[in-house]
């Protein structure tokens, strides 16, 4: 349901914020202030969580989410927009990034075995990310709205409220998970302990490939197919929905292949081709030849989604994944957040094709150094 909401919210913000009367140069300032107060809450959760009942923080977080999507409802002027926007729960990205993520990998990694956490994580990452695609195509409801009279404000205020409607509906589910303290475990005295140094070297190495990643975001790639081969929004949409189902069910596969080569191993060796394709799609002449090579390059470059959580769980101790699920997720947000900038200056410098390139090319550098830097740290069921 989370992943739902913010999967309509990242297409529809911007066109409300445009509704409201704020400016491009606005809009993307409330973007990366959004991203700025997630990060930060992510990080402040991940250093508390480990002193805080789990449960109580996310049903709290929904409680957030509710406010969020209320205040936004209410929200007309400039200040009052960046405010919302810093305190909430609202994502502008595509990815699932917010203050949810590390509680909940905390908790999902506490109630599996070894064994059994890749595949629990992948089902994990394939129920949010068919969610966040269901909720792409649900950004079309304002227009579906004005076929029967509605205002175009007004049904873009009622996709607000869903979302705050979604909060309540998440507090009551997560409201059944137990106790995190149920089973007596100590608290310790601090977030980080024995694994600080390999946390910290996963973020530092995380960080490079959102930095890399942010060249490409979608909202840039779409811009890409409608000024380069004049694609249609309808055909867009129908483009991201597709390339989004065939990244989610890239994360069973994932699962399987982790199983026979290693989280490591499945992590480098399916993103160096998506990378590839990435490159490739943008010198190729033809439409077709460009969105088949994206398709192919979306069907594998999140096999490292579930992998890589799995990994971050798997190598530090238990009391330990709130604060290394936050601690490798926020710097890959704040560097995912810097690289738009560039590839728009590419962009309107008329080098359209290169942001795709740089971030191929990055990509590639970044799976080489992972690949040196862990190969040899094995979780505890490849041991």
């Amino acid at each position: 349901m989370r992943d739902f909401g913010d999967g309509f919210v990242a297409v529809l913000l911007p066109v409300y914020l445009s509704a409201i009367g704020l400016d491009v140069f606005q809009i993307g300032v409330v973007a990366t202030t959004a991203l700025l107060g997630s990060a930060l809450m992510t990080l402040a959760i991940g250093f508390l969580g480990h002193r805080i009942d789990r449960r109580t923080v996310l049903i709290a977080a929904s409680g957030l989410m509710v406010a969020t999507g209320l205040a936004f409802t209410q929200s007309a002027s400039y200040g009052a927009v960046l405010l919302v926007a810093f305190c909430g729960t609202i994502n502008p990205s595509s990815g699932s990034v917010s203050i949810f993520v590390p509680l909940e990998h905390a908790a999902l990694s506490h109630l599996v075995v070894d064994k059994a956490r890749t595949a629990a994580f992948a089902r994990y990452s394939l129920m949010g990310a068919l969610a966040a695609a269901v909720g792409a195509l649900a950004a079309m409801g304002p227009d579906l709205l004005a076929d029967f009279g509605v205002s175009r404000l007004a049904a873009l205020e009622g996709m607000f409220a869903l979302y705050a409607v979604l909060g309540i509906a998440g507090g009551v589910f997560y409201s059944r998970i137990p106790r995190s303290d149920a089973s007596g475990e100590a608290r310790p005295a601090s977030a980080l302990g024995p694994s600080r140094g390999i946390v910290y070297r996963m973020a530092a190495l995380f960080s490079i490939d959102a930095f890399a990643g942010g060249f490409a975001v979608q909202s840039l790639m779409a811009l890409w197919l409608f000024s380069r081969f004049g694609l249609s929004l309808s055909a867009a949409g129908l483009f991201f929905f597709w390339s989004g189902v065939l990244s989610a069910f890239s994360f069973p596969v994932a699962a399987w292949l982790s199983r026979r080569i290693g989280l490591v191993n499945t992590m480098v060796f399916t993103h160096i081709p998506s990378s590839l394709c990435l490159i490739l799609a943008a010198v190729v002449p033809s439409l077709e030849a460009a969105l088949g090579l994206l398709l192919l390059r979306s069907a594998l470059s999140q096999m490292d989604v579930p992998t890589r959580s799995s990994f971050v769980m798997a190598v530090v101790t238990p009391p330990e994944r709130a604060a290394a699920a936050s601690i490798t997720s926020v710097p890959r947000s704040l560097a995912a957040a810097l690289s738009p900038v560039l590839a728009g200056a590419l962009f309107a410098a008329g080098y359209e094709a290169w942001p795709f390139i740089v971030c191929g090319a990055l990509k590639i550098l970044y799976d080489i150094a992972l690949l040196q830097a862990f190969r040899h740290i094995k979780p505890p069921e490849e041991r």
